[in-house]
């Protein structure tokens, strides 16, 4: 109550302070007498404020944590790559070539449905957000008593698959919504939808509709049909546990509530979910994947030197020829399979290449799917045999010729001492049957007398580019080389003599059809002169013709060509060529190990042929580059060694071979043979002890018996 007060002044005072007690409560009466509903409008109008501003804020603060690299910019798919053979087939592709493969327009009605159905049925009727859907979603995890519905909708999860990284946060939904709204904002709801398809993963490596669908059904997705869409719109919730290939009849009841959702929203009838699932069945992918997927892997290789980075996809023509490809993969994979665990070997390559280098098949392995490693690129082995015709083309063009005398008997330089194949001499012979039987102490006679660096010096100029150690164990093959360059450096014995570098991509372009590459050149020139080239195809024919290459020969053929088969069998080879053609073959084990007496001229000989009719068979027969006149006026000395070697092929000279030995005329002075070295005479139990080290059996700690088998080069 208002205190009274004297004076006019103080009369005023009262009257002011009265008239404000009364207006103020007035103010109250007035609140108090005012409707519920509308207090609790302004208290909610209060908090809508003050929740928007704290929105605001967290929406803020949670996008300036959003990575901003590539932010608001749909990421390209990675750049596929299309190979082409020489004849414009399609031989392989990697990667998403067309981009996003399944067009909407393109696909049955019922594929986008059924993943809307199960996924997010609200799809066309929301923001970017379902509150709906987050509320019933809660609702139904309250009432579970844990979270078994999802609140996402279909461009929440696109914007996390496109955006983010896989972490279960309360910050990573607040990104995914903001996220989510951006692409409603810039995308049609039917663009979004089709970027989900294409970019949503469906398990075992598959992402996209399209290749879930080549991967479980092996087909187009545009050829789906009801029941396989459930099943693959069934997948998304968990692809590895909803497996049709793994968990077949886990995958079909999760169909099942597809199809049930499908009917309840009038996505299909009630006849269509009854029959929906009826032949819904995957295919079981196949354990083999194409060998083509080496030369993919080669190519992929190639490409930073050829054209740098790329962003976009590519067309790759090759020179390589289909048909050669599947002959040459389904022959070495058989050969393996069938032969390879009777004679300990589970690994091949072939390489098949023109004579100007370009490859037309390449199998670097019997399984990619088991191993991606290129045997014919990457793996460096022993040539063994296979690498005399450089020891034989160095002496040719040092003066010697196919019809040269030279020693095969046991030999001994210092501590080496190289032995034949079956411990057997045959005395003097010429250079064309020594190459012919592949006898190892002729080669070896060879390269000392010419010189280990002048044969690795051949070698390195007809294609060799693996380093060589220049000793005299050079002859056999004891520097490792692989599979593509020793193709690549027999390549002048079937072209005329010129040196190639081995190619396969001919020419590059955009998808649109910009050329990024064009290969040109010729090659590196002439190598070996005429007059050597003639010699040495007339010594490398006798291979195949009665030699060591036997198992080679296609009759109506000029062939020429070598066996390689290093210590203790661990590798065998076969490389041989016709004019026009070069093809080398390589058997043996990753880890190195021992072959069953598997040589050369054995089962890499049997596939070199087998190949070689498939890819000989629409060419013309012609006789290999080169020409050799046989010497008509032998030197009587040499007459005399001829006459003595015929003789030596009679009954007396199998007599005397049996009880004396093998005779041998006297050597003249004019004799221009290559240096000798002859063993002195030792005990028989002291020389190299090869006979009883042929085969070893012992027993390991668990009983079995281990039998190892030995062997020289051939």
């Amino acid at each position: 109550m208002a205190r009274k007060t004297t004076g006019k002044k103080g009369r005023t005072k009262t009257a002011k302070a009265g008239s404000a007690g009364r207006k103020a409560m007035s103010r109250r009466e007035r609140r108090r007498r005012r409707p519920l509903v509308f207090r609790l409008l302004g208290w909610m109008f209060t908090l809508a404020i003050w929740g928007a501003i704290l929105l605001g804020a967290a929406t803020v603060y949670v996008f300036m944590t959003i990575d901003s690299d590539g932010l608001f910019r749909i990421p390209e798919r990675k750049p596929g790559i299309m190979l082409v053979s020489a004849d414009g087939q399609v031989i392989a592709e990697r990667g998403s070539f067309f981009g996003d493969e399944a067009r909407l327009s393109e696909l049955p009605r019922y594929v986008p449905q059924a993943v809307i159905a199960i996924e997010d049925r609200r799809f066309y009727h929301h923001f970017g957000v379902d509150p709906l859907g987050l509320a019933r979603a809660a609702w139904v995890n309250f009432r579970a008593g844990r979270v078994v519905q999802g609140g996402s909708t279909l461009t929440q999860q696109l914007a996390k698959n496109l955006f983010l990284k896989p972490e279960r946060t309360l910050k990573r939904k607040f990104q995914e919504a903001i996220l989510a709204l951006w692409l409603e904002s810039r995308y049609s709801k039917d663009e979004i939808l089709q970027l989900y398809l294409n970019r949503v993963y469906f398990g075992a490596g598959a992402v996209g509709i399209e290749k879930a669908a080549q991967k479980y059904f092996g087909k187009s997705a545009r050829e789906l049909t009801l029941g396989e869409a459930a099943i693959l719109a069934g997948m998304l919730k968990a692809p590895a546990r909803y497996n049709p290939i793994l968990h077949p009849e886990r995958a079909k009841k999760r169909a099942a509530l597809v199809i049930e959702a499908m009917r309840e929203q009038g996505f299909i009838t009630e006849e269509e979910a009854r029959n929906a699932l009826k032949g819904a069945n995957p295919v079981k992918p196949s354990a083999y994947v194409s060998a083509t997927q080496y030369i993919v892997d080669w190519v992929v290789d190639q490409l930073p030197d050829l054209i740098g980075d790329f962003k976009q996809s590519i067309v790759v023509e090759t020179t390589l020829d289909a048909a050669i490809q599947r002959k040459a993969e389904q022959t070495l994979v058989r050969t393996v399979r069938k032969y390879g665990k009777k004679r300990r070997f589970s690994q091949g390559a072939m390489v098949v290449m023109a004579a100007d280098g370009a490859v037309k098949a390449m199998v670097g392995g019997v399984s990619y799917k088991r191993s991606q490693f290129n045997r014919a690129v990457k793996a460096r082995r022993q040539p063994g045999s296979a690498f005399k015709p450089f020891v034989y083309l160095t002496a040719l063009e040092m003066g010697w010729t196919p019809d040269s005398i030279v020693l095969d008997a046991p030999l001994q330089i210092g501590k080496y001492r190289p032995e034949n194949y079956g411990r057997k001499y045959y005395g003097e012979v010429t250079l064309k049957k020594a190459l012919a039987l592949s006898l190892n102490t002729v080669a070896v006679r060879l390269c000392v007398a010419v010189g280990p660096e002048n044969v690795a010096a051949t070698a390195y100029r007809l294609g060799i580019t693996s380093p060589l150690n220049p000793v005299p164990a050079l002859a056999l093959g004891v520097s490792e080389v692989s599979l593509l360059e020793l193709v690549g450096a027999y390549a002048p014995f079937a072209n005329g003599g010129k040196a190639v570098v081995p190619y396969i991509v001919t020419r590059i372009t955009t998808r649109d059809g910009k050329v990024l590459y064009e290969r040109k050149g010729s090659g590196l020139g002439q190598v070996i002169e005429p007059a050597d080239l003639g010699a040495m195809n007339e010594m490398m024919r006798g291979v195949v013709a009665y030699g060591t290459g036997k198992a080679a020969r296609i009759p109506g053929r000029d062939i020429g060509g070598k066996t390689g088969t290093t210590q203790n069998y661990r590798d065998a080879w076969f490389v041989g060529y016709t004019s026009g053609l070069v093809a080398g073959v390589w058997l043996g084990n990753d880890d190195n190990t021992p072959m069953r007496r598997v040589t050369g001229g054995s089962f890499p000989a049997r596939i070199w042929k087998a190949v070689m009719e498939r890819a000989l068979k629409n060419r013309p027969a012609t006789p290999l580059p080169g020409t050799y006149a046989p010497e008509t006026d032998l030197a009587p000395w040499e007459e005399e060694r001829r006459v003595a070697q015929r003789n030596n092929g009679g009954l007396v000279g199998f007599l005397t071979r049996i009880f004396g030995g093998t005779p041998q005329p006297e050597p003249r002075a004019d004799m221009p043979t290559a240096p000798e070295f002859r063993p002195e005479r030792q005990p028989r139990e002291k020389r190299y002890n090869f006979r009883p080290a042929r085969r070893t059996i012992s027993r390991g700690a668990d009983g079995r018996r281990r039998i190892q088998n030995f062997g020289p080069a051939r």
